[in-house]
């Protein structure tokens, strides 16, 4: 027997390959606090929720759970093994160029797009039926739950008293906005990024990471997007997920893409303070000052201009919204916790004219 890694989150799970004596692969998961272990709990019964007449229609392998073992009152899962690995976002757009892992008839249809596969793959998700998600007791919110969850969390947020007052002012303004909160919810996958897509050869085979299923916002399954160094990378994968889809996306589906993905900052720092790591406090708070000087730059930019925009442009809440990624990525000092990328599990928009922040909302 062999032991190979496996990639995952190192603040909340431990993972491996083993290879058995009979040359058999097996994904091996155990978490690493309580909150994981509900959530591999979750995921067994999501995937065990997925029939076989539900999985061939599927365009894309997901996980099986095989068995299971009791570790320290936690359990540790063990999958079947999809071959493949996890590809960066900035490499994801050359997939198509990349060599197939076998062999090609001459007959044989070419690669769609990089954005062409996640597009199909996201209205394949999103068209999951919602039975799936009941009958396995699984969150099922509406758009205005959505917003009001979201609202929650930004009030959480705010009493740390380390978010910059103009970010919770801006993140408040797109929740007041009521019109970015009109949308048909959807099975959404809840953790989708890059690191749960598998890539084999030139495909995006298999998708993992399947703890966060509820019925929500769509959105949310397209905030990791906003990483893209290619601003029209995003655009191109809705434009996909259209064609692809049963139903005509919201035309708001971005902006609210983007503002998870600069949330996503909030939500990493109120993490780090319940966890107590002075470590991920201090870097979440870098960010969001670096976010924070990016906005007003491009705010002070527009002012300047003789006919402003009404509305930011795709590229100018990429660039905020990417911020998050970029200082993630950077080198810096860190402790010896555990260092966590800003959340893309859980879960722009037009500034408006709207009350002061200086207590959160609802004080």
């Amino acid at each position: 027997m062999s032991v190979g890694p496996s990639p995952d989150d190192d603040a909340d799970f431990r993972s491996a390959v083993v290879t058995d004596q009979a040359n058999r692969r097996w994904r091996v998961r155990s978490p690493l606090t309580d909150e994981a272990g509900i959530r591999l709990a979750s995921e067994h019964g999501v995937l065990s929720a997925f029939t076989p007449a539900l999985r061939s229609k599927l365009p894309f392998l997901i996980p099986t759970v095989v068995g299971s073992v009791d570790d320290g009152g936690r359990r540790t899962f063990i999958y079947s093994h999809l071959p493949g690995r996890p590809v960066p976002i900035d490499e994801l757009d050359k997939l198509s160029e990349a060599a197939p892992t076998r062999p090609q008839p001459p007959s044989a249809e070419p690669v769609p797009p990089v954005t062409t596969q996640i597009g199909q793959l996201l209205a394949a998700i999103h068209d999951l039926p919602r039975a799936m998600v009941m009958d396995a007791d699984l969150p099922a919110y509406s758009a205005d739950q959505c917003r009001t969850r979201m609202l929650n969390e930004l009030d959480q947020a705010a009493t740390t008293g380390r978010i910059p007052p103009s970010l919770l002012q801006r993140w408040e303004n797109a929740l007041e906005d009521r019109t970015l909160w009109r949308f048909s919810t959807h099975v959404v996958h809840g953790d989708l990024h890059e690191d749960n897509l598998v890539v084999d050869g030139n495909r995006i085979t298999a998708v993992t990471g399947w703890s966060d299923v509820h019925v929500g916002d769509p959105a949310l399954d397209f905030a990791w997007l906003i990483g893209a160094n290619d601003a029209g990378f995003a655009e191109a994968v809705v434009a996909a997920y259209a064609r692809a889809g049963s139903g005509t996306p919201d035309q708001h589906l971005l902006r609210r893409a983007h503002l998870e993905a600069e949330f996503a900052l909030a939500r990493w720092l109120v993490r780090g303070v319940s966890r107590e790591l002075p470590e991920m406090i201090a870097d979440a708070q870098n960010m969001l000052r670096v976010l924070e000087e990016d906005v007003e730059d491009y705010e002070e930019e527009l002012s300047s201009e003789i006919k402003p925009e009404a509305e930011e442009s795709v590229e100018a809440r990429t660039e905020h919204a990417r911020t998050a990624r970029t200082r993630a990525e950077a080198p810096g000092e860190q402790g010896d916790e555990p260092q966590v990328e800003p959340s893309r599990r859980e879960p722009t928009w037009r500034e408006g004219s709207h009350r002061s922040r200086e207590e959160p909302a609802g004080s």
